[in-house]
């Protein structure tokens, strides 16, 4: 790739993971302006209000998909790779283009199943916000469809002897 193209990607990239940065920014701070919410009018005004629990719980949900999907890196997830450590690099390679090309197979041929679920849950919505379900489940459509792409990426990478320990 041209240097020119490698800077205009490399601002594009910084730009979406700053998006990225800012919606779950977004997020926790809802968090904390709910439970801000919920602690002011539990102890004060001594009249709980019964949506924040919710509003909480969704956002959690929805800035765990989301960070996984776009923020984290490959060393900030939890990994069982005791083997994979010990391994000489060439094995490395291996292991990471299966475990890579598994991940995209896996996590592709559950999509349509996984999409027709979320689907479905539009008939149901939250009990204190009456929000639809299919909405708040989709957190988990991004996050897959994210992690296919990302292995996929990381797949070809392997493939064309990039560093298979992207650290």
């Amino acid at each position: 790739m041209r240097p020119n193209n490698q800077k205009l990607l490399g601002f594009a990239g910084n730009w979406l993971r700053n998006r990225a940065d800012n919606v779950a920014v977004g997020l926790l701070t809802a968090m904390f302006v709910s439970f801000l919410l919920q602690i002011f009018f539990r102890y004060v005004v001594n009249q709980p209000l019964t949506w924040t629990l919710e509003a909480n719980l969704l956002a959690w949900l929805w800035v765990v998909f989301w960070v996984s999907a776009f923020l984290l890196h490959e060393r900030d997830h939890v990994r069982f790779d005791t083997i994979y450590i010990s391994a000489r690099p060439p094995v490395r390679r291996v292991f990471g283009l299966i475990s890579a090309v598994l991940i995209v197979i896996g996590f592709g041929a559950a999509y349509p199943a996984t999409f027709d679920f979320i689907s479905f849950m539009k008939i149901e919505s939250s009990s204190s916000l009456g929000i639809r379900l299919d909405y708040v489940f989709s957190a988990y459509l991004i996050f897959s469809a994210a992690i296919v792409v990302r292995y996929a990426i990381r797949a070809v990478r392997i493939f064309r002897n990039a560093d298979v320990d992207q650290r």
